[in-house]
């Protein structure tokens, strides 16, 4: 696949390009964010043009290698992650993909492998590919895709070259959904409450996410600081678990965005299908106001990432989203 395939990620794909130019790509590569956001495709693209035969900083995706990668089944490229059965990529695993690496490529001028989710990669297995990630055999290619690089030991990260992949924007998956054949009515539904991923976006229940999002904007809009007990009921009501929580968050977020948006002067939204609840939104607060409550909102959507009780986090949110007198 060529580059231009690729949306949403254009300063990566120009640093990729000028590495590939002037023949100067990483050995190993960690590639940051959330699933769906474009991460595997991007490293299936840069494969693609250091293995293609036609173009120096690109895929031509009609040689007999961009065909064979498209396809699925060039011999030069390793995929690796967990078996079905287990939870983790196990040092016997690793320790083939590395006796894989040292020999002679098939076909390509070198070696490639793609290790998916790297943060599952266990104590044992993740010492085991130090030494690989150093001095790649055969001047092979390691990229490393995680959800969060963090949960990688330091000395895993310290080895690879670390790239962050924002989110899709709605826009964009918008345009993804729409590409793949979504109806516009149900991508413009699910487009803004995927949190970023075109993953998430095609796994979502459509009808079940359309009653969600009046639920929460009636919640939002009937929350009032002068009667706490809105504040709660609609925590205890709009949470659930870890999941839905930060699926509500997602909603909330894109609410707030448009709320934004609006308050500054912009008649672009995604929810437009929902407009004149967000005009609501936005016209009961300040602009500074909402921009801080979207704030608030990433921070809260951050603490359940990181296993804060979700339901305690609503009810704070709650109570500083109820004050919008300001």
């Amino acid at each position: 696949m060529p580059f231009a395939d690729i949306l949403g990620h254009d300063r990566i794909i120009e640093v990729m390009r000028r590495s590939l130019r002037g023949g100067k790509t990483a050995h190993s590569y960690l590639f940051e964010g959330v699933p769906g956001c474009g991460r595997k495709k991007t490293a299936l693209a840069l494969i693609q043009a250091l293995f293609c035969s036609a173009l120096p900083d690109d895929a031509c995706g009609v040689c007999p290698s961009c065909r064979k990668i498209e396809g699925g089944n060039h011999p030069d490229i390793h995929l690796l992650s967990p078996l079905p059965d287990k939870r983790d990529i196990s040092v016997d695993q690793l320790r083939e993909m590395q006796r894989e690496l040292s020999l002679r490529p098939y076909e390509a001028p070198r070696k490639a492998c793609i290790i998916d989710p790297a943060e599952r990669l266990n104590i044992s297995s993740a010492n085991s590919l130090l030494k690989t990630l150093e001095e790649p055999p055969g001047n092979a290619l390691i990229i490393l895709l995680t959800e969060n690089a963090g949960m990688l030991l330091s000395t895993v990260r310290s080895r690879c070259q670390l790239i962050r992949f924002a989110p899709l924007s709605p826009e964009h998956v918008l345009s993804l959904l729409e590409r793949s054949g979504m109806a516009s009515e149900t991508a413009a539904l699910v487009a803004p409450m995927c949190g970023g991923s075109l993953q998430k976006a095609l796994e979502l229940d459509n009808e079940s996410l359309a009653t969600r999002r009046e639920a929460v904007l009636s919640g939002v809009g009937q929350m009032n600081i002068n009667r706490i007990a809105t504040v709660f009921d609609a925590a205890e009501e709009l949470s659930g678990n870890r999941d839905a929580t930060l699926e509500l968050l997602d909603m909330l977020l894109s609410f707030f965005r448009d709320a934004v948006h609006l308050g500054a002067g912009s008649g672009e939204i995604v929810n437009s299908l929902v407009r004149p609840a967000i005009e609501s939104i936005a016209s009961k607060r300040s602009l500074p106001r909402n921009l801080e409550l979207l704030e608030r909102i990433y921070e809260t959507r951050r603490a359940v990432q990181r296993n804060a009780n979700p339901k305690l986090s609503l009810d704070h949110l709650f109570m500083n989203m109820a004050d919008g007198s300001r």
